[in-house]
C-alpha cells in the first residue's frame, strides 16, 4: 500500500486526544493514529454478513441426523442464533445464509429475519463444495463492498466493530480473526509479522506446528477475493485461498481474547454448552 507524505496543523487539545489513542501496539505513533482514525471514519461500513450453514455435520452424529449442526442448542437457543445476535449487536443486519442438508429447519426458525430485527436471504448449497465455492453462489448478493464471512458452527466472543475498524485501517484484501489453542494441528495455523499473516497452513503435521495462533472461522473479505475462487469443483478457503493471500501480502490477522468454540465434535459441543456465556 503506497503512502504520501502530508503535513497538517492541529489544535493542542486535538493532539492530546490523538495521543490517547496510541497504545504502542495497534496504534504506534501519531502518524499511525491519524491514519487509523481517518480510515475508520472514511472507509465503507460493512453492512453484510455471509454465514456458511451448510454441510452434513457427519462428525456431530447422532445429533445431526435430524438437526443441522448450526441449530444445535447452546444456553437455550441455536448456535446460529447466537451468531446472528452478535451481528445485530454490531449493527450488521443484512445477512445471507448458505443452507444445505435439513436447511428447512433453519428457514422455519429464522424466516426472513424480521422477528430478529434483521433481513435474511437464503441460498441453497448445490452440493458440498467446500468453504470457498459458496462465495461464487452469493456473489451478486454480496455487492461491491467488503463483507463478513462466518462459519455457522463457530461461537466467538469477539468485538466485531473493532475487527471491522482493524480491516478498514490496513486496507488489505482480507482480514481473519485469530485465537490461540493448545492443540493447533486441527486448525488453520498462522504465522504473524506484526498484524500481517505471512504463512497460513491448514491442519499442519504436529511435528511442524510451531505457532498456537489459529484461524477462528471469522473473516472480512473484499469482493475482489471472489474472483480468486476456482470456478468449478471443490475448493477450500483454508487450502486454496488464504495461503495464497498470505504469500501475496494481502492477508491480515486480528487477535482476540474472548472465548471461542469451533463446534465440530460432540466433545467441543459439550464444552460449549457448559462454558458459553460465563
Amino acid at each position: 500500500m503506497t503512502r504520501q507524505r502530508l503535513t497538517i496543523t492541529l489544535k493542542k487539545d486535538v493532539i492530546r486526544a490523538l495521543d490517547q489513542t496510541i497504545d504502542g501496539d495497534r496504534i504506534r505513533n501519531r502518524s499511525h493514529a491519524i491514519e487509523y482514525l481517518l480510515s475508520k471514519t472514511l472507509a465503507p461500513k460493512i453492512k453484510k454478513a455471509f454465514i456458511l450453514a451448510g454441510g452434513a455435520g457427519v462428525k456431530m452424529r447422532p445429533f445431526t441426523y435430524e438437526m443441522p449442526k448450526t441449530m444445535l442448542p447452546v444456553k437455550g437457543k441455536p448456535i446460529l442464533e447466537h451468531i446472528i445476535d452478535k451481528l445485530r449487536e454490531h449493527n450488521i443486519r443484512e445477512i445471507i445464509i448458505l443452507v444445505g442438508a435439513l436447511g428447512d429447519k433453519i428457514k422455519n426458525h429464522f424466516g426472513d429475519g424480521a422477528k430478529f430485527g434483521i433481513s435474511i436471504v437464503y441460498i441453497e448449497e448445490l452440493k458440498e463444495e467446500g468453504t470457498a465455492a459458496p462465495l461464487r453462489l452469493a456473489k451478486n448478493l454480496l455487492g461491491n463492498e467488503p463483507f463478513l464471512l462466518l462459519y455457522g458452527d463457530v461461537l466467538a466472543d469477539i468485538n466485531l466493530t473493532d475487527f471491522i475498524d482493524f480491516h478498514s485501517a490496513h486496507g488489505g484484501l482480507t482480514s481473519i480473526a485469530l485465537t490461540s489453542v493448545a492443540k493447533p494441528s486441527e486448525y488453520g495455523v498462522v504465522c504473524l509479522h506484526g498484524d500481517k499473516v505471512v504463512d497460513f497452513t491448514e491442519k499442519p503435521h504436529k511435528a511442524h506446528t510451531l505457532s498456537h495462533v489459529v484461524f477462528s472461522g471469522i473473516q472480512i473479505l473484499s469482493p475482489k477475493v471472489i474472483e480468486m475462487v476456482p470456478k468449478k469443483g471443490f475448493s477450500m478457503l483454508e487450502n486454496d485461498l488464504l495461503p495464497k493471500l498470505a504469500k501475496s501480502g494481502q492477508l491480515y490477522g486480528y487477535l482476540f481474547e474472548g472465548r471461542w468454540y469451533d463446534v465440530g465434535t460432540p466433545e467441543i459441543y459439550a464444552e460449549a454448552v457448559k462454558e458459553w456465556g460465563k
